[in-house]
C-alpha cells in the first residue's frame, strides 16, 4: 500500500490571519475550512499544484502551544516549498511583502532562499536541478 504525508499541522495565532497570509502572500488555495464548534476549525491550505500534502492550520489552544507559534523547529527551516520557477516565485513573494532571510543562492541540488512566514517559521523556497 503506498503512503504519503497528508497533512502537516502548523500552529497559528488566528485562523483568518493565517488564511489571509497563505492565500494573499504565497498564492495558496484553501481546500477546506470547516467549523468544528467551540472556536475550532478544520482549515487545510496548499500551494498551487499540490496533490497530496496540505497544511492544517491549527490554532494554538493552550499556554503550552502558544509559545511554539513561529518556532516549531527551534529556528531551523521547517518546510521546503518546491517550485518549477524559483525566480518567478521569489519576485512575486517579495512584491507581496514576504520576508526573505537571505539572498538566493545556488547549491548543488538547485537554487534556494530562506523566507519567514507571518509567524517567523523558516521555509526554503527551492527549485531543484533536473
Amino acid at each position: 500500500m503506498p503512503q504519503h504525508i497528508g497533512y502537516i499541522a502548523l500552529l497559528v495565532r488566528d485562523y483568518d490571519e493565517a488564511i489571509s497570509y497563505f492565500v494573499e502572500k504565497l498564492g495558496f488555495t484553501v481546500y477546506e475550512d470547516a467549523d468544528l464548534g467551540g472556536g475550532k476549525r478544520w482549515v487545510l491550505v496548499a500551494p498551487p499544484g499540490s496533490v497530496e500534502t496540505r497544511l492544517l492550520l491549527a490554532k494554538a489552544a493552550s499556554a503550552d502551544q502558544s509559545p511554539r507559534i513561529g518556532n516549531q523547529t527551534g529556528g531551523r527551516v521547517f518546510l521546503f516549498l518546491h517550485t518549477d520557477d524559483f525566480w518567478r516565485d521569489y519576485q512575486a513573494y517579495r512584491s507581496r511583502g514576504v520576508v526573505f532571510c537571505e539572498e538566493p543562492r545556488e547549491e548543488q541540488y538547485g537554487i534556494v532562499a530562506v523566507f519567514e512566514d507571518l509567524y517567523g517559521n523558516r521555509w526554503d523556497l527551492m527549485e531543484l536541478k533536473r
